[in-house]
């Protein structure tokens, strides 16, 4: 890939852009996904398994911290709930690198350290786990 969206600089544009590449990599799994009208749903979009719906907000991070990423996992300082979405999709912009996070791992923190490169990090099992979105 030889543009990785690290050139946007606008912080909601990039979000986008992160948006579709979500949008383009589960497509490719055969998932369906949908895009609630307006900006005031608390996920960013709708994945659709079988007749199952799961709510997904993605997040993208370029932000180094040592030899991870720090990734923002909150709504404007507060935790995403189950109550609110099911899965964080966290994309790690350098690494090409997604994260599908079930809700209940980080809805006590607002930020969370991924480590593509540490094989027993913390989130490894997460790492590109989109079977998560499929059962």
């Amino acid at each position: 890939m030889t543009d990785n969206g690290s050139n946007i600089h606008h912080p909601k544009a990039r979000g986008e852009w992160a948006e579709l590449r979500f949008m383009a990599r589960a497509s490719e799994r055969g998932l369906y996904v949908a895009k609630p009208w307006g900006d005031t749903a608390p996920y960013d979009l709708a994945v659709d398994h079988r007749g199952r719906f799961l709510r997904v907000q993605v997040k993208c991070t370029q932000h180094k911290r040592w030899n991870s990423y720090r990734c923002r996992v909150d709504a404007n300082g507060i935790p995403y709930s189950p109550a609110q979405i099911d899965f964080i999709a966290a994309y790690v912009i350098p690494v090409d690198v997604w994260y599908i996070l079930p809700v209940t791992v980080t809805c006590t923190m607002p930020e969370i350290l991924l480590s593509p490169h540490r094989p027993k990090s913390k989130y490894n099992l997460y790492k590109e786990a989109w079977h998560l979105l499929e059962q």
